[in-house]
């Protein structure tokens, strides 16, 4: 089996890459702590806000887009 050695995103142990299933993680609880994580909104990727102009053009375009499949 091949050997890489890494270390845990959650708990920071090192552990074998290839041996886990879970991987990034060393195991099932890291996986789920990091989800939970996730779920929770603790993490988020961060955006930049919109100008009330971009705004305005995404909804023209999607309203357009709606009616142009209503069409067909």
């Amino acid at each position: 089996m091949k050997q890489l050695e890494v270390i845990c995103p959650t708990c920071k142990k090192k552990f074998n890459y290839y041996a886990s299933s879970f991987r990034p993680f060393c195991d099932e609880r890291c996986r789920l702590i990091d989800l939970g994580q996730w779920l929770s909104e603790s993490y988020s990727v961060p955006v930049q806000k919109l100008t009330i102009e971009e705004q305005l053009t995404l909804e023209q375009i999607a309203n357009e887009k709606e009616s142009d499949q209503e069409n067909e």
